[in-house]
């Protein structure tokens, strides 16, 4: 079988993460009879999504819902991009926000699709991101670069005390935390938390990137100040 356009992705199974199985239905519908990939692997949880990664090394395109259980900030995508150079990496979403639309620019994703395209438009989108082609909505087609860098959510350093905000942690990736701090080895996270060791790893990577850390020994230790920092603030929140 041979493949439009000549561009590799198209020959590499895609990876779709959404929750909303109709939509994903008609997604994988565009992407096999429009655009010819051999494979679309479907997944409904950003967890899921991470283990189909690390189970198909092969994938070439993964489009990214915003609304759906584990995406939960920036960070999850941010960490997909750098843990995967390689990969084509998009959002498809119902959102139209401007400052969603910059933050998936800033952090150096391939495209951002509204879901409200039609057929022809959503074709026309996807095969652009293939191609290699950074796909921009109309409404942010003209960005100055100075807007990127006052997206929200996409600091690698730390955020807490003095007054500061929280670091905005997913759900798992304070749990993941929490463990680290524990002094729970990858292997103990994943049994605790019925996760595969490469989702915890990956959760792993990008608690450090919240924290600015560069190993556990740093990470633990800003996690510590951090759980010390949201208990004397707030009691009942807790990261358990």
């Amino acid at each position: 079988m041979s493949y439009p356009f000549g561009y590799k992705a198209f020959d590499m199974p895609v990876l779709i993460s959404d929750d909303d199985e109709f939509f994903r239905v008609a997604l994988c519908s565009i992407l096999k009879r429009k655009l010819g990939f051999p494979e679309v692997i479907e997944t409904s949880h950003f967890d899921e999504a991470v283990d189909r990664l690390e189970e198909n090394e092969k994938v070439g395109l993964a489009l990214f819902d915003l609304n759906m259980p584990g995406m939960d900030n920036w960070v999850n995508l941010q960490t997909i991009r750098t843990s995967y150079p390689d990969l084509q990496v998009a959002v498809v979403s119902a959102s139209q926000d401007r400052q969603d639309i910059l933050s998936a620019l800033a952090i150096g994703l391939h495209g951002y699709v509204y879901k409200g395209l039609g057929i022809p438009e959503m074709e026309k989108a996807l095969r652009q991101i293939c191609e290699g082609t950074i796909y921009v909505p109309p409404i942010v087609a003209e960005v100055p670069p100075s807007s990127l860098a006052d997206a929200p959510g996409l600091s690698g350093t730390p955020n807490y005390g003095n007054g500061r905000a929280i670091p905005n942690l997913t759900p798992r990736q304070k749990e993941i935390l929490t463990l680290l701090v524990a002094g729970k080895s990858n292997k103990a996270m994943a049994r605790a938390l019925d996760l595969s060791e490469g989702t915890v790893k990956f959760h792993m990577a990008a608690v450090f990137r919240v924290l600015g850390a560069s190993n556990r020994v740093e990470a633990a230790t800003a996690g510590s100040d951090l759980l010390r920092t949201i208990d004397e603030q707030d009691p009942q929140a807790g990261l358990g």
